[in-house]
């Protein structure tokens, strides 16, 4: 069996002090204070002298090694024992091969496949526990926004595109109604409902604008009335 070390980091490779400092402050008060989280770098050592983490390059794997706690990018803060593993070093050695293949440099992604998210896969595939909630929380609770508010857009264009189509349909058989009606306008089934053209032309009014009958639709109507002797006053809708 041998020891699984996390060594963790504050992330202070910004290029700015004052950045720095902001996050080395962010960290101190979110996860020394309340225990919440913060913006970390993390690595995870086994056999040997080396931690192992991921990181973005362009080309090639993103997994790469450095001695254990001496990353030269980031500010040391502490290791944490995460277990012992059964496998043997050569196993150890099977496993980097394949994550180096599984986790090339440029899909590296801040929020959803950072060094902590590699971490914790190297981790389960060694058998010891995972990374402790508060290394990555702020990363989950990130990517988890973006996810919802995807979601969110995705049900709202739905949503938009299922009323134009039922709008569509309606109209359609409103206008089907008026055509199939317009041959016999003096039909017991039309007195007292109003002619089924100026149903349409109002429906059609409706979704695309809003508006009630014209006062040209009304006219149009009862001149077509006076054409065949029939006055039948208007229902009102």
């Amino acid at each position: 069996m041998k020891e699984v070390v996390l060594h963790i980091y504050d992330v202070t490779n910004s290029g700015s002090d004052k950045t720095n400092n902001t996050i080395v402050q962010i960290n101190k008060f979110f996860k020394d204070g309340i225990g919440l989280g913060g913006i970390f770098h993390s690595a995870v050592q086994v056999y040997g002298d080396d931690e192992w983490s991921f990181g973005f390059c362009e080309q090639g794997t993103g997994v790469f090694s450095c001695p254990a706690g001496k990353n030269p990018m980031y500010s040391y803060r502490e290791c944490i024992v995460l277990g012992n593993t059964n496998l043997s070093i050569f196993e150890v050695n099977q496993i980097l091969r394949e994550l180096s293949r599984e986790w090339p440099g440029h899909s590296y992604d801040l929020l959803s496949k950072n060094c902590n998210h590699f971490c914790d896969e190297f981790c389960e595939r060694l058998g010891v526990q995972k990374l402790p909630g508060w290394v990555n929380r702020f990363a989950h609770a990130g990517d988890a926004a973006v996810e919802i508010a995807g979601t969110t857009a995705f049900r709202l264009r739905q949503a938009k595109t299922e009323i134009v189509t039922a709008s569509k349909v309606a109209y359609r058989f409103f206008a089907g109604v008026a055509s199939n009606n317009s041959a016999s306008p003096d039909s017991p089934g039309n007195s007292g409902r109003g002619t089924p053209r100026f149903q349409a032309n109002w429906f059609k009014n409706f979704i695309t604008t809003g508006a009630k009958p014209s006062d040209s639709d009304s006219e149009e109507v009862l001149g077509q009335q006076q054409q065949h002797g029939t006055e039948t006053p208007l229902r009102q809708i």
